[in-house]
């Protein structure tokens, strides 16, 4: 039995997860986005929020794959949306990273 297999009857999709954490992009994105303050305060809108879609053409990608990859991150269940008229916010969903990080922990100790 690998990791894999054991960490399938767990109830996030963690084929979504490993898909979503291979890109160095989407990792980096998780990382600015645990830190909204540091990398994120030219902003318009109020942090709490959530980061505006816009704010990540600053890992130089075009927008379509700006976009691509946090669809990515949300089907994994890694950030979580809200739309706010023409902007979509985005924060990182702490309850599925902390759950999958402590799952993986426990299963490799």
């Amino acid at each position: 039995m690998t990791v894999r297999d054991t960490l399938q009857g767990m109830t996030m999709d963690v084929d979504e997860i490993l898909k979503a954490l291979a890109h160095p992009t989407r990792v980096q994105m998780l990382r600015w986005l645990k830190e909204p303050e540091k990398h994120f305060s030219d902003q318009a809108h109020p942090l709490d929020m959530g980061i505006c879609a816009g704010q990540f053409e600053r890992c130089g990608l075009s927008q379509s794959t700006v976009s691509a990859h946090l669809a990515t991150l949300q089907r994994a269940n890694l950030l979580t949306s809200e739309r706010v008229g023409q902007w979509i916010f985005y924060r990182r969903n702490e309850a599925t990273i902390q759950s999958f990080l402590t799952d993986l922990r426990t299963l490799l100790s």
